[in-house]
């Protein structure tokens, strides 16, 4: 099947999987058996079928079209034989458009995969177990929710419930060994708040779904994640612009965010748990301080909506004791994330099995402590020398512009503190009411007699014509289009968890909960490059490379500097073709990997 002709519109996601072999016993879900692999003193027999080398490769599930895919993936080390794969599905009437592994219950002969599809349902399968009985469909009849899946994802620490949202604006908790009802669920409610309510399936005995999620008004919840240090804060972003933090346990929310305008699509935690990265339809990159409750940057450098942001784990630099978020809990050694952390004169990892070597010498890019690359990218360095950096965060960003962006969060933008006394003379005009917001959020009213000046008067009639919410609103080298799309675009909600809104989201604009542009740090990214010739859907950052996929069909692998193999050529597939290292992805029928020269370290 040649990439881009797909009969549908979903975006390829792909989801990774590492088995931990440290585990004491290989156990599989209570609901289903696996078969065991047959031990030697503790390891694979030679004669296991099983074995096949030191150390396990992952493995990849992707999606496309109305197909989806599982093979094993040795990252920048081999290529993956793309004629045997693990498991591949082809769908009829229904396509896949979401999928995740469990990663608690995975071994080396079993793993849970949950797919979304864009009629509403979700099935759980197992790649390694291909009979029929091992499948399981949950929203089969559509009387749960007949909207797309938008996002799916396990519940840490609860190994049998997992999370489907939908286009709908609704989030379900679903338990993996519980029915769906026959008929249409009924509802009670159990909790609500300021624009979410949850309710509970009303039943004598436990039916699916456990728990319903309303939130926001109206529009998609496009993505949801918990937070990789407390796992009982969940994030959420939506079509109506808003990232909500929620506490999934109590079902309280926490604290919100607005985009500067239009939806938000994506979201990722930093691995301390203490920042947030969204991006969307404002083609702005902003970072959320989940710890302090503030917008701390954003970062302007894509020319189309952002489709996927990811924290670089292994290149994140932490003073130790600040991988602490509000609740105090610090970052396990178990997490397997490779966080910088701060200690004395040296620079170590907080795992041992994610340690990271320098720059290999021989491509002329070696970085030694307290240099930096031509690209401005700090790499570590003496906690005491004169050229200490502190705290810096390594994210990136990908877009429907085609382009990968890498940015850099560090100690003089986290410090800064919101600036909103640059514009103290100027005022935004409400579009509803005789009503001035001042730069600070402070509102006051205007009486009908009172007199002004020409600009005043020139307000006025821009507050009639209903062009006076963002008429001022122009982002840094934007263009007429931007600036009309600003003053035209509004999402549906109100009032915050501090109840400071009474209902118009135009007050927002300049409080805490969305800034100006002048009022806080924007920054630019380190490099923008683009990649691909479709928007792109994917990236996720791993120990030795990186991973992109597009709207075309290529899932590409880029090797961080000095962690390739320059001797890897693309295998032929199934479609005959064969890619050169320099001309490489995955798909289903070709797989190598990219050389990238990025600061990645």
């Amino acid at each position: 099947m040649q990439p881009g002709n797909a009969m549908c519109c979903a975006p390829v996601r792909v989801s990774f999987l590492s088995v931990n072999t440290n585990k004491p016993e290989w156990t599989t879900s209570p609901s289903r058996s696996a078969p065991t692999p047959t031990l030697m003193n503790g390891c694979l027999a030679d004669d296991d079928p099983l074995r096949e080398a030191e150390v396990i490769p992952d493995r990849i599930c992707f999606n496309m079209g109305r197909e989806i895919y599982v093979y094993l993936y040795r990252g920048t080390t081999a290529a993956a034989d793309l004629t045997h794969p693990i498991d591949k599905r082809v769908y009829k009437g229904t396509f896949p458009t979401c999928h995740d592994f469990n990663r608690e219950t995975a071994t080396m002969t079993s793993c849970s995969l949950l797919i979304g599809f864009s009629a509403g349902q979700v099935q759980l399968i197992d790649p390694f177990q291909k009979e029929y009985q091992m499948s399981r469909l949950y929203n089969e009849e559509r009387l749960i929710d007949k909207t797309p899946v938008t996002c799916i994802r396990w519940v840490p620490g609860h190994p049998s419930h997992f999370l489907a949202s939908h286009s709908s604006g609704c989030l379900y908790v679903y338990h993996e060994d519980v029915v769906c009802a026959a008929v249409a669920p009924v509802y009670q409610l159990v909790k609500q708040g300021d624009k979410y309510s949850v309710w509970s399936c009303k039943s004598k005995t436990a039916r699916n779904p456990v728990y319903k999620w309303h939130i926001g008004k109206s529009g998609a919840i496009h993505q949801f994640e918990f937070s990789p240090v407390d796992q009982n804060i969940l994030a959420t972003v939506g079509h109506d612009g808003y990232l909500r933090i929620f506490n999934y346990q109590s079902m309280e929310l926490l604290t919100f965010m607005k985009s500067y305008f239009g939806g938000l699509l994506c979201l990722s935690w930093s691995p301390d748990g203490a920042l947030i990265a969204t991006g969307g339809e404002d083609d702005l990159l902003t970072v959320y301080s989940f710890s302090e409750r503030r917008v701390v940057c954003r970062g302007l450098g894509h020319k189309s909506w952002i489709s996927q942001v990811s924290f670089d784990a292994y290149s994140c630099v932490l003073e130790e004791g600040s991988a602490a978020g509000p609740s105090g809990g610090g970052m396990s050694d178990d997490e397997g994330v490779g966080v910088k952390t701060r200690r004395g004169n040296s620079t170590v990892l907080s795992s041992a099995s994610t340690s990271i070597s320098r720059l290999s010498s021989a491509s002329g890019n070696l970085c030694q402590p307290g240099t930096s690359t031509p690209n401005g990218s700090i790499h570590n360095t003496s906690a005491n020398g004169p050229h200490s950096i502190g705290v810096s965060y390594r994210l990136g960003s990908v877009g429907h512009d085609t382009q990968l962006c890498l940015w850099d969060v560090t100690d003089d933008v986290l410090k800064q503190p919101l600036n909103s006394q640059r514009h103290r003379n100027s005022t935004l005009i409400a579009p509803l009411g005789d009503l001035q917001i001042s730069p600070d959020g402070a509102a006051s009213s205007i009486s009908p007699g009172s007199t002004g000046t020409g600009k005043d008067s020139k307000r006025k009639k821009l507050q009639r014509k209903g062009l006076a919410a963002f008429a001022a609103v122009k982002l840094g080298g934007g263009s007429e289009r931007r600036n009309r799309d600003a003053a035209s675009s509004s999402s549906s909600g109100g009032d915050g968890v501090d109840g400071i809104f009474g209902g118009e989201e135009s007050k927002l604009l300049g409080s805490r909960f969305c800034p100006r542009m002048s009022e806080l740090p924007v920054i630019e990214p380190l490099i923008c490059k683009k990649i691909a010739h479709e928007r792109l859907t994917v990236l996720e950052f791993r120990k030795d490379c990186f991973v992109t996929a597009c709207q075309e069909g290529f899932i590409c692998t880029w090797a961080r500097p000095g962690k390739g193999a320059p001797s890897m050529v693309g295998r032929d597939g199934p479609a005959g073709g064969s890619l050169s290292p320099n001309e490489s992805s995955i798909a289903p029928s070709t797989y190598a990997v990219r050389h990238l020269p990025l600061p990645l370290e």
